[in-house]
């Protein structure tokens, strides 16, 4: 067996075959990679013709000499000690002769799931992996406890195919009946608009607007990105608005005349909470038919979606903070869930964190957890030393602290 260089298709080839292939591990990431200063090749561990694994290699210069990244890890059987040692051996004496320190790698392997009862972690065999990459030389890294590492560790993965209303949580039904009450309405939109989404995003992540369209562009090639956006439908939006408001004042009537029949206190705190939906509902046609009137065109939301083999991912979403009236974000979730149901088995969320109150991320937690996901562990990061010396000089010099700073 031995490493050598892969043609794209090979590569793409044998990827899409892969039980661990991800969306990181395409040609179109890598392209999307090469905008950002990545150099990238794709190399393969060979054994007479036959693939036996495989990775995209980004690379980069840092200091003096280079480091690689493969995201999401190779394409391997971890578990075969046997070849995940022949891998090793053949990419560190590859890249050694090409002045490489170290390679990251992170791969998308599930080791736990969040058991929702008792809010802990439970590990499969999977949690193995990590001893057998340590047996190979592979340093592992501090397990990010938020978002500090290159990809999120743990992740938020919805099955499609028991994917409906009544499935998500009853805070999260409410906010989206809400939405589809307001008029929201989900739209297929063309690259034209990005400068609309960049709105939504820009404060989230330090890309500029650029960056959304080579995105979009690269992974579009291959038909494996969807963008969407929300908007008001302000028509939609008025009758709904008008047949709640009728509905209620009905209900509203029938407590007026309860309170003359009978005055207590549970009919009186019913009248009154119909009194303020009576108002809600009036606000809604005032505003409604104001925006009708102007054919004005108000979107509050938007994301890009990647495709591959059985997933889609909801890669970067945002919403317009400034309109929260508008429940845009629970309503843009539900329905991209929705759109893809039928057309794909998972859908991922993309990360979320340990909880706890006092974390940062609770509220985005709270979000995604009301889609009623699994919450999976990845195994986390780790550096495949291949020049000991000047990888330890990196460390000290802070230049390896500073390249993957996500600030």
């Amino acid at each position: 067996m031995y490493l050598r260089e892969l043609s794209l298709d090979d590569f793409k080839s044998f990827a899409e075959n892969n039980i661990i292939a991800n969306a990181y591990q395409s040609i179109s990431y890598a392209m999307l990679k090469a905008e950002e200063g990545y150099d990238y090749e794709f190399v393969g561990l060979t054994s007479d013709n036959s693939i036996i694994a495989a990775a995209l290699i980004l690379y980069k210069k840092l200091g003096n000499h280079y480091y690689g990244y493969s995201p999401r890890g190779f394409l391997i059987d971890y578990s075969n000690i046997f070849i995940l040692e022949t891998f090793t051996r053949e990419i560190k004496e590859y890249y050694k002769k090409k002045d490489f320190v170290f390679i990251k790698i992170n791969p998308e392997i599930a080791i736990g799931k969040l058991n929702k009862k008792t809010g802990n972690f439970e590990y499969n065999e999977n949690y193995n992996i990590i001893s057998n990459l340590n047996k190979c030389g592979y340093k592992k890294l501090k397990s990010n406890t938020n978002f500090e590492a290159l990809l999120p560790r743990i992740n938020a993965i919805v099955n499609l195919e028991n994917f409906d209303l009544n499935s998500i949580n009853k805070n999260t039904r409410n906010k989206v009946k809400k939405a589809i009450r307001k008029g929201l309405v989900l739209e297929k939109a063309d690259i034209s608009k990005v400068n609309i989404f960049y709105e939504f995003i820009k404060d989230k992540i330090n890309k500029n607007e650029f960056h959304y369209n080579d995105l979009y562009n690269v992974f579009n090639k291959q038909n494996d990105i969807d963008f969407f956006l929300v908007k008001v439908d302000y028509k939609y939006y008025l009758i709904n608005s008008q047949n709640y408001y009728e509905h209620e004042l009905k209900k509203n009537n029938n407590f007026t005349e309860k309170i003359i029949r009978k005055n207590t206190p549970t009919v009186i705190n019913a009248k009154m909470n119909s009194d303020r939906a009576l108002l809600s509902y009036k606000n809604d046609i005032t505003e409604a038919s104001k925006h009708l009137n102007t054919d004005e065109t108000i979107y509050v939301a938007g994301a890009m979606v990647i495709k591959f083999n059985n997933r889609i991912t909801i890669y970067i979403s945002g919403y317009d903070k400034e309109l929260k009236r508008y429940p845009s974000n629970y309503f843009l979730y539900y329905a991209i869930l929705y759109f893809y149901k039928d057309k794909y088995k998972y859908a991922d969320l993309n990360g979320v964190t340990i909880d706890s109150i006092d974390n940062p991320y609770h509220g985005l937690n709270r979000f995604k957890n009301g889609f009623n996901p699994d919450i999976y562990e990845y195994i986390g990061e780790f550096d495949l030393v291949i020049d000991e010396k000047n990888y330890n000089h990196l460390l000290k010099s802070g230049l390896l602290a500073k390249e993957f700073n996500k600030e």
